[in-house]
């Protein structure tokens, strides 16, 4: 499937950047929004009425992200943060000079790519419907969402051959969200469970188009704002052998992902991501990554800010022309989180 070149890229970031403008604005909602404690007529000190913005200090962090409660729901069509948006310096064991895969005429030409280069992450999405099954709910709000994200590794370093884009992946996602609140032992709560339609490409024609289709089963549980856990379990939609190009894509880049979010303390968080085939010992990856928040919101909220982010993965599938090749990278950069 071919795209464009790069005009989604530049797109997005400009929408990124304007709309985490106006998240760190701070832009407070309506006192109707949200129900508030009224004062009683005998008081006689009026109470003062708490005024907070879609992204509510009092929600915890899964219900803010999905905005899982009427009280932490930011309206639809808005622009919201979806995966990390950053830009980062990579240094990595190896390079993929010549992809390939077991379909037939998708190997590629050697080219001379060096193993530093820089990775753009782009990630957007909107909610297009809510209370489709849970309207009139004061305590709960499903949500039907759309997503796009996009990952480039670009020869910056390269001068040789010209700086060009070794790698860019396009991943459009409808994702549907149900709030769930159950409690379980020593504290954790099961919050949603959902699913959702993927389409991952990376936009080349032969002999280096590589692309698949899948369905997508979400759940996360937290414990409070210090902790939480997102599980995500996919079936591959299935293709014919003629127009499949890496049949071995699920076996290699795994059938499973668990990530575990930790918030350190107010500045620091850490997050743990492992991929998993369920079937081959020699499949997947681990991703660890540490979030150093380096400004505040001008309104002193905790929702949004830029951070130092550094990273190691170390497995398969870092980009799709990855998918079946092996390595271990290493990145320091900048990055927009939950705006």
């Amino acid at each position: 499937m071919t795209y464009p070149p790069h005009y989604a890229t530049f797109f997005i970031a400009a929408c990124a950047i304007w709309t985490g403008a106006n998240a760190q604005t701070g832009t407070a909602a309506s006192a109707n929004d949200y129900p508030v404690a009224q004062a009683s007529a005998a008081a006689s000190t009026p109470v003062p009425v708490e005024v907070v913005s879609c992204k509510n200090p009092a929600a915890t962090q899964l219900s803010r992200f999905w905005e899982l409660e009427p009280a932490s729901d930011c309206g639809t069509f808005g622009l919201r943060g979806y995966r990390p948006i950053s830009l980062a310096v990579i240094g990595s064991d190896s390079v993929n000079t010549a992809p390939t895969s077991p379909a037939a005429n998708h190997t590629g030409t050697f080219q001379p790519y060096t193993t530093s280069e820089t990775r753009i992450n782009l990630s957007v999405r909107t909610k297009i419907a809510q209370g489709l099954l849970t309207a009139g709910d004061p305590n709960r709000l499903d949500s039907l969402w759309f997503a796009y994200s996009q990952q480039s590794y670009w020869q910056l370093f390269n001068a040789d051959l010209s700086r060009p884009f070794r790698a860019t992946d396009h991943e459009p996602e409808l994702i549907y969200i149900f709030p769930v609140e159950s409690a379980l032992p020593s504290g954790w709560r099961l919050r949603y469970g959902g699913i959702g339609v993927n389409h991952q490409s990376n936009g080349q024609s032969l002999p280096l188009s590589r692309s698949w289709n899948r369905i997508i089963g979400r759940a996360g549980l937290e414990l409070g704002n210090q902790v939480s856990i997102a599980a995500a379990f996919w079936q591959r939609i299935p293709e014919d052998s003629a127009s499949d190009d890496n049949p071995d894509i699920v076996d290699r880049v795994g059938r499973a992902e668990l990530s575990t979010f930790w918030n350190v303390d107010a500045k620091n968080s850490l997050v743990f991501t492992v991929r998993h085939s369920l079937q081959t010992s020699d499949s997947g990856s681990l991703r660890l990554a540490w979030f150093r928040k380096i400004a505040n919101a001008p309104d002193n909220s905790d929702r949004s800010s830029l951070r130092l982010h550094t990273e190691l993965f170390s497995g398969y599938g870092d980009s799709l022309m990855d998918y079946n090749r092996k390595r271990t990278v290493f990145s320091v950069g900048l990055t927009l989180l939950d705006w």
